[in-house]
């Protein structure tokens, strides 16, 4: 009997309660990972099926010659060759910087200044009414947009037109002109985007500390000295952020220069997306648009890292 007390009380040592309690810390460990796993893999197979997969395709595409009816043949780097004597490539690329150059541009400015408008004291149901008529494009469709902004600047019967005329003024041809085209496309993006980006500047705004302005005001500082030294430095981060996604966004502008458009009058208003989608899509030459693909990813990836090496000399994290 008192051997059998004595086995029993060796089995509860503190050694073995401390093993029995590392055994079930790893079991739920190992159950805490699998879970983790679990709830990760939806979106780790989307991400593989959707993104990944479509880019290695496209990377092979490059050196076949397909046309989606019959089997793919190796070409080579002959898709890769015939982009150097693709004038029609030169062209769509120079519209697109031009186009990504002024919605940048326009479409920041103007989201950074309603975004201070907005900031600024006012009644609640103004203040309401303002970001929701601001940011209205942003909920709908591009190409119903497009269909709208398509009527309204319509030469012969569009609103625009027509208020020019009122006031004495000739109408312009907005979108069958080679030098209107893209002004009417830059002004579309701007108004379908600029409320997207003013949100964003809204928040940046809002999270500069209401403490440096009264210390300002209390310095003697005006409303110009406040926005310049205090406003404007503590803003770059999301100015930065929101260059770059309007950056990459302008640059694979699709729907809205295709319903506004069509890429014309001639290819005055082709962006390279177009350009890509109608060498893939109307002429079947697959190996070549994902050859045009690539060219707009390389840019891309270049100038994401010129702004990250420029950001260094305006952006103020501090």
């Amino acid at each position: 009997g008192r051997s059998h007390l004595s086995t029993t009380a060796t089995n509860y040592t503190p050694a073995s309660q401390a093993k029995r309690s590392g055994g079930r810390w790893r079991s739920n460990r190992m159950q805490e990972t699998l879970a983790g796993y679990g709830f990760v893999l939806p979106a780790f197979l989307a991400l593989l099926l959707f993104l990944i997969v479509p880019i290695l395709a496209a990377l092979v595409l490059v050196f076949m010659n397909y046309d989606v009816l019959s089997p793919p043949t190796f070409a080579g780097v002959q898709n890769i060759t015939r982009l150097f004597s693709d004038q029609r490539m030169v062209q769509t690329y120079w519209n697109t910087f031009r186009f990504v150059f002024f919605a940048t541009l326009f479409n920041n400015v103007l989201g950074l200044l309603l975004a201070m408008a907005v900031n600024r004291a006012m009644h609640p149901v103004f203040k309401y009414v303002f970001r929701t008529a601001i940011f209205f494009p942003v909920l709908t469709t591009a190409a119903s947009l497009a269909l709208v902004f398509n009527f309204l600047l319509t030469q012969d019967r569009g609103v625009v037109n027509y208020l020019l005329q009122q006031v004495g003024l000739q109408p312009i041809p907005w979108l069958s002109s080679s030098s209107w085209a893209m002004v009417s496309v830059v002004m579309f993006d701007i108004w379908r985007a600029c409320g997207y980006l003013m949100v964003i500047y809204l928040a940046g705004l809002q999270g500069i500390p209401d403490v440096l302005y009264e210390a300002a005001q209390i310095d003697g500082a005006n409303q110009w000295q406040s926005m310049r030294y205090i406003t404007l430095p503590l803003i770059t981060p999301t100015a930065f952020f929101c260059v770059i996604i309007s950056l990459i966004g302008a640059s694979q502008v699709f729907d809205n220069v295709w319903v506004l458009t069509g890429g014309g009058p001639g290819d005055a208003t082709r962006l390279i997306v177009l350009y890509i989608y109608e060498v893939g899509f109307k002429r079947y030459e697959m190996g070549y648009a994902a050859a045009l693909s690539l060219t707009l990813f390389l840019v891309l990836i270049v100038l994401t890292i010129v702004q990250f090496r420029v950001s260094r000399r305006w952006v103020h994290y501090d």
